[in-house]
């Protein structure tokens, strides 16, 4: 595997940085994850906007242009072969001292790799998904505001850890108000006698690229779309409930701490969803 590191392909044994970054050291870097489909990258312009509002957020000047890191992640694809694949997008604040001094550091990292993924089982989508809610609140916005996609992410990797505990591989997080946020890794929606509705971003919400997807789609089959305050109890009574990700694109969810969702199987409206993005992806993108 050839990997993108300090402006330049090299193999992926050889692809290293120093044990100073402050991305390693105290999480301080941005990330993307994005993926290829048949030959083209998916939403590229729209993570790539992500990933500079991330690092503008936390005063990350990125060492390349916009359309330079859109031409490395295309490369990365083609010299590894991946038509269909998982691109992670990395850049860290670069070489510092021990102390947490950001202006102490040196030469940004951009890192990007590009290999197959490991996808959830066909059984998730075709039977949905049994998830809890777990006891890590979701950071606070004027913590770690969740919209920043950085390279921290223990606070879901403690969600993650409690919703394995539990037997589960995903899990609803409330934030500090007791409202629901998202999952550890994807967002959350349901649908209520044909409404769709998925917590608004202030409530702690990631800016979700696939999210904005599932919106969209929504809209388009005529599905009336809002975001407020949603609560457990909401999620409970909800006809349908699915998660949406990069990773996980559209998933559906039957049951919730032990509440079976709608009528315990995945909806009509949430397989429709699944079939539109699938075509979606499939058809459009920024060919590799």
């Amino acid at each position: 595997m050839k990997v993108f590191v300090d402006g330049k392909f090299v193999d992926e044994k050889k692809a290293m940085v120093s044990v100073f970054d402050h991305g390693l050291l105290y999480g301080d870097g941005v990330f993307e994850g994005i993926r290829a489909y048949n030959g083209r990258v998916f939403k590229l312009t729209e993570h790539v906007d992500r990933l500079f509002y991330s690092a503008k957020a936390i005063l990350l000047k990125v060492p390349l242009s916009h359309k330079a890191i859109c031409k490395a992640v295309c490369e990365a694809c083609r010299r590894n072969k991946i038509r269909d694949g998982y691109i992670r997008l990395v850049v860290t604040r670069g070489v510092g001292t021990l102390g947490l001094d950001p202006n102490r550091c040196s030469n940004p990292q951009v890192i990007i790799i590009a290999d197959k993924i490991q996808l959830y089982p066909k059984a998730f989508y075709e039977e949905g998904l049994n998830i809890v809610t777990v006891p890590t609140t979701r950071n606070h916005t004027n913590a770690v505001n969740p919209a920043i996609k950085s390279l921290n992410y223990l606070n879901n990797i403690l969600a993650k850890i409690e919703a394995t505990n539990a037997g589960c591989v995903e899990a609803i997080m409330l934030n500090h108000e007791g409202f629901v946020a998202e999952c550890t890794g994807d967002n959350v929606f349901m649908i209520k006698d044909d409404k769709m509705y998925t917590p608004p971003l202030a409530a702690g919400a990631l800016h979700g690229i696939t999210r904005e997807v599932a919106v969209d789609l929504a809209e388009a089959n005529g599905v009336k779309v809002s975001e407020p305050n949603l609560t457990r109890y909401d999620l409970y009574n909800a006809d349908e409930v699915f998660i949406t990700g990069t990773a996980a694109e559209v998933v559906p969810v039957v049951k919730i701490d032990g509440r079976q969702i709608g009528r315990g199987k995945p909806g009509k409206l949430t397989k429709k969803l699944m079939k539109a993005y699938h075509h979606l992806t499939n058809s459009s993108g920024q060919a590799i």
